[in-house]
């Protein structure tokens, strides 16, 4: 399915950019840079903004939801917004009984452990997420115009998440309850990973359509999984999340010289002048490019990029030259800078960002990133440090 010619996308406005020219796999001159979780907890502005609303709710505000997005890109120059929201929200609105508990997370209402317990959640059709996401829909368009030629990165959790945090009804440390699910009834469990995959997947097509640029898929707990039990019990279902964008395509405009091709031959009305080169257009057909991120998942990375990913995330704890290894060498890679080393001083984190920018010259294409979210206590000048080196370093090669 071709998106709408108005798309950033269609249109031109962000086709071209660093980062979805990373994303597809061409080196650009600059590396590109965000960080996840740059939208909101660190910046003041966004703390001032929530003040008497709880997160969910402010993930639902259209106005507010866009102003929390752009609010890291004003401040720090990245080069992508990426979406606020969280992984919960097509839950809530397809009626599970979810809030963000501040300092603990995601807290369900009723845990979901027992084949009957899946059955009466999945009973909940995801289908309604198609009016139900209106807001989100709203908030996305809203951001999207005021970004321009800067990209959105639309996102929603990795269907296991997503069953972890249903299964175990929280936070957990080992996601036990929901291991024990997948091995004790690998039925209610195939069940539950389905449905997560179609409320996931409607979520994130969701932004995309309305214009978000890239996708991608968060898998926060897949790293509690050996290699067997991802590929047998995880993996299908992170396919069909992604499948609901895979298809969704745009025709990108290259103009490019392009030396004769009539060698000897007379000139024509209209042509170039013989022996000079010309300009044409080609036209490609692109798909809307899908980061896969995991935390701990440095044993998985070749199966998270199988499952139909363009690009891989990779946290901090496997070097990004060893990542491209493990992937092959052909996969572009996004990250990884330790989240901890934002607060070591600059010698020692700016060492650490020219270490991974090095190493991620292995790869096809890099996308500097943190190898995983923004500390709270993050000091914002230091992330628009890090985006200053990230450029300038760049430039300078």
């Amino acid at each position: 399915m071709n998106l709408d010619a108005q798309h950033p996308l269609s249109s031109g406005l962000t086709s071209h950019s660093r980062l979805i020219t990373a994303y597809q796999g061409t080196r650009p001159e600059v590396t590109p840079v965000w960080f996840m979780r740059q939208a909101g907890r660190s910046l003041p502005e966004y703390r001032q903004l929530r003040v008497g609303t709880r997160m969910l709710d402010a993930c639902l505000d259209p106005a507010m939801a866009s102003e929390i997005t752009l609010q890291p890109v004003r401040r720090h120059g990245v080069d992508a917004g990426i979406f606020f929201s969280d992984i919960v929200v097509p839950l809530k609105l397809v009626g599970v009984d979810v809030e963000i508990v501040p300092g603990r997370g995601p807290v369900l209402g009723t845990a979901v452990r027992t084949a009957d317990a899946v059955a009466e959640l999945t009973a909940l059709d995801p289908a309604i997420l198609d009016a139900a996401l209106a807001p989100i829909s709203d908030a996305v368009a809203r951001t999207v115009a005021e970004l321009g030629s800067t990209p959105l990165i639309g996102f929603a959790g990795a269907p296991f998440t997503l069953a972890a945090y249903l299964v175990e009804g929280g936070p957990s440390k080992d996601h036990i309850h929901a291991r024990t699910l997948m091995h004790g009834d690998p039925e209610a469990w195939a069940a539950l990973m389905a449905w997560t995959a179609e409320v996931t997947g409607r979520f994130l097509r969701a932004q995309v359509l309305a214009g978000a640029s890239a996708a991608q898929l968060f898998d926060s707990w897949a790293g509690a999984l050996s290699l067997e039990d991802y590929a047998r019990h995880v993996a299908p279902a992170s396919a069909a999340a992604i499948s609901h964008v895979r298809d969704l395509t745009y025709v990108e405009e290259i103009e490019q010289s392009a030396a004769p091709d009539r060698a000897g031959a007379p000139e024509r009305p209209g042509d170039a002048p013989f022996g000079e080169p010309h300009r044409e257009t080609r036209h490609t057909l692109r798909n809307v490019p899908i980061v896969h991120f995991g935390v701990g998942t440095g044993e998985l990375l070749k199966e998270m990029h199988d499952i139909g990913a363009d690009v891989v995330g990779v946290d901090y704890r496997v070097p990004l030259d060893e990542a491209t290894r493990r992937l092959g060498g052909i996969v572009p890679v996004q990250g990884n800078v330790d989240p901890a080393l934002l607060a070591a001083p600059w010698p020692v984190l700016e060492a650490h960002v020219l270490d991974v920018l090095e190493r991620g010259r292995a790869a096809p294409a890099h996308v500097l990133n943190l190898g995983h979210g923004v500390p709270p206590d993050t000091d914002p000048d230091v992330l628009s440090r890090v985006v200053t080196l990230v450029h300038e370093a760049n430039s300078d090669r």
